[in-house]
């Protein structure tokens, strides 16, 4: 920031930062409005950790929390793009494009501190997509399995027979020590239709590491009974791992990390031996190229926004039509980086597109700023952003009352 500072001063000059300031601000609000709305929604999702988990507010707060750095992640440029149009049609309005026109201020001398906005937000895409939002996932991916294995756990009372999963499985302990070690458990499990696992321990402890959550069980036998066998067959053992994680709903069997879970070095060379990693190579390639062309989407924005609506223009009419126009072709570009990225897990030639789109919206926005006169919107768009007024005015205008 400071760099970019004290660029402004001395190459932008006073009008330079002012557009700077204006334009970082206004970024600043619109992501953070948009981004504290899109959490709310998504922590909604969460709410049975208040009601049927019994958890506490900062608990809830906590794990909800940790996906804010992916919502940045895809509102950032979007937020840019409406700061940068709220600063360009304030400008026009006002008529200060005009007058730096006049006094010989070419548009790519306005562009000059926008793009240095663009530049800081794509560094703190990078920064998210890179480490803060995996990170962020992987907490939280940590956070929920504990609390709701926790949860699970907390259910088995000393002396009673605890039925869980419907039934499918059942869990006896005869007395909790007061260090939280369990003696004398018995768990009951038949959730597998073929086979039914009886196992009898001495003692158990709850251990939590990166993998899950498990029960720890010392000295004591396992008895599997598979269906149409008479005779089961029991094993022995001085420590067996019971995985508590998979009682709770949606809590996986184990922590394996998902792509978007994942650092950029572990998608580019993930551990040896990684069963997920050679499973699902393609996703793992797929959000390796997400990650990389996020950071680009910031600019490409700023790009397409300036080229419609950083020329001088006089009509408020025009000025409208190139918004919308500014914000179809941004609408596109990132469609088309979803598209790609979606479907190049499936069929790993269409992870250019993405590229491709970001390409020619380059070429474009270069274009339109390098000849610094105003773009016109196609003629489609054109019309039929005409027919949707005429249609609008037809349909709210009052009807005349006629004098008697």
């Amino acid at each position: 920031m400071l760099l970019v500072n004290w660029g402004l001063k001395a190459h932008m000059g006073a009008v330079g930062r002012y557009i700077f300031r204006t334009t970082f601000g206004a970024f600043m609000v619109v992501l953070v409005s948009v981004t504290m709305l899109m959490w709310m929604t998504q922590a909604m999702r969460n709410v049975d950790l208040l009601t049927s988990q019994g958890q506490t507010v900062l608990v809830f707060i906590g794990i909800t929390g940790l996906i804010i750095p992916l919502l940045v992640l895809l509102i950032a440029p979007i937020a840019l793009m409406i700061a940068a149009a709220h600063v360009l049609s304030k400008l026009s309005t006002d008529s200060e494009l005009i007058v730096m026109n006049a006094a010989g201020m070419a548009p790519r001398q306005v562009f000059t501190p926008l793009l240095a906005v663009g530049l800081i937000v794509s560094l703190m895409v990078a920064a998210i997509a890179f480490y803060v939002s995996p990170k962020s996932l992987r907490e939280a991916r940590r956070w929920a399995t504990e609390v709701r294995a926790e949860v699970v756990s907390s259910k088995i009372e000393p002396g009673q027979f605890t039925s869980i999963e419907g039934g499918k499985l059942t869990v006896h302990v005869r007395e909790r020590k007061p260090n939280g070690q369990l003696s004398g458990v018995m768990v009951d499990d038949q959730r597998d239709p073929k086979e039914r696992m009886t196992i009898l321990a001495e003692l158990g402890t709850i251990l939590t590491n990166d993998r899950g959550v498990f029960l720890i069980l010392e000295t004591g036998t396992v008895q599997r009974q598979e269906t149409g066998k008479r005779d089961p067959a029991i094993i022995r053992f001085r420590e067996y791992a019971f995985d508590l994680s998979r009682l709770s709903p949606g809590a996986p069997a184990s922590i394996t990390y998902s792509a978007p879970e994942r650092f950029l070095m572990e998608l580019i060379a993930p551990a040896p031996g990684d069963t997920f990693a050679i499973e699902q190579a393609d996703a793992l390639r797929a959000e390796f190229h997400n990650r990389i062309t996020a950071v680009l989407y910031p600019v490409a924005f700023l790009v397409l926004t300036f080229a419609y609506l950083g020329a001088p223009r006089t009509t408020r009419q025009g000025r409208a039509t190139s918004l919308i126009t500014a914000i179809l072709l941004s609408v596109a570009l990132r469609s088309a980086g979803f598209y790609g990225v979606l479907s190049g897990a499936r069929t790993p030639a269409l992870l250019v597109l993405p590229y491709v789109a970001l390409l020619l919206a380059f070429a474009l926005g270069a274009w339109g700023i390098g000849r610094g006169q105003v773009i016109e919107p196609p003629a489609i768009i054109v019309r039929f952003l005409d027919a949707l007024s005429e249609g609008a005015s037809r349909l709210f205008a009052r009807p005349r009352v006629q004098a008697p």
